[in-house]
């Protein structure tokens, strides 16, 4: 686990150097087809050296789910398995890890109307109008969402409309069980927050010296989108989108996407601040791959000398 620009990939592929694994994706983006220097999705050669599961999923038309996540990720954990080799799950999106480790809440169902409803209101009043408007039915919700989290606000406020009861009542209730595996909780974090908001930079630089627009445009061209959709709510593809209406500049463009990806790092950290059973390793020292890997030959060890007990 691990912010956006932690150097994740990096260090899964040392791994899968080193021990028998299988990649399993945990990001919410790179499930998207399509959508691959946005999302910093491994290149076709890299994939077919390693073996990744859950990317090119779905079309950027069409929305994912962590319940769906959830049943991909354990079918895709049990036939690594049965391999005899052992998943690898690297990623950022740590409501997927959440869902996969401890099963899912049992929310009410995504209503499509309804969902149309809050962003007409959206359009008219704006996100921060309506994470005011969470604030009151669902003071608890809201705390923890930025006024523009599209997306976040959007099921909170659906999940209120529906049940009448805060979020939290629905999140309460479990409707599925938790990890059938035991697993190794490794994650990547930052010693010194500036210098991660400087690989952000970076790689936001480097994904539209890549093409990210181009990208953006053949999407457009390929598929029916709207600013609505899960995929172009992605950070980078929402600003992007922003510009190809004309609605923001260059200069801005760049901006916003980074702005945009040091307020997601900001929120995976928070994630994982408190989360429990968790290995932390620092994604900025020169040896961020060895440390996990001797952490990762130890733990298996360990789970040997249990088995030959």
């Amino acid at each position: 686990m691990g912010p956006t620009a932690s150097g994740k990939t990096e260090v899964a592929l040392a791994l899968a150097t080193r021990f028998p694994l299988e990649i399993v994706s945990v990001d919410s983006a790179q499930v998207f087809i399509g959508m691959d220097i946005g999302t910093a999705k491994p290149d076709r050669a890299t994939r077919e050296k390693f073996p990744h599961h859950l990317i090119d999923l779905v079309t950027p038309e069409e929305a994912y789910s962590a319940a769906r996540f959830r049943d991909d990720a354990l079918r895709a954990m049990g036939e690594i398995t049965a391999r005899g080799r052992i998943p690898l799950l690297v990623g950022g999106t740590l409501l997927y890890f959440k869902a996969l480790i401890e099963g899912l809440s049992d929310l009410p169902p995504a209503d499509a109307g309804l969902r149309r409803e809050i962003d007409a209101e959206a359009a008219r009043r704006g996100w921060p109008a309506l994470h005011a408007e969470l604030a009151r039915l669902d003071p608890a919700a809201a705390a923890r969402l930025e006024p523009g989290d599209a997306q976040r606000i959007q099921r909170a406020l659906e999940v209120v409309r529906l049940t009448g009861a805060p979020l939290a009542a629905s999140l309460a209730r479990r409707s599925s069980a938790g990890l059938p595996y035991r697993p190794i909780q490794l994650a990547l974090l930052p010693s010194l927050r500036s210098a991660l908001h400087e690989r952000i930079a970076r790689r936001f630089d480097a994904m539209l010296a890549a093409g990210l627009m181009e990208e953006l445009q053949r999407l457009r061209r390929e598929y029916r989108l709207h600013a609505a959709l899960p995929a172009m709510r992605c950070v980078g593809y929402r600003q992007a989108w922003s510009f190809l209406e004309g609605a923001i500049g260059p200069q801005e463009l760049r901006e916003k996407g980074i702005a945009a990806s040091r307020q997601l790092a900001k929120r995976q950290l928070t994630w994982l601040r408190g989360w429990p059973g968790l290995e932390r390793f620092d994604c900025l020292a020169a040896d961020a791959a060895r440390q996990v890997a001797a952490a990762v030959e130890r733990a298996l060890a360990q789970v040997s000398a249990g088995e030959r007990r």
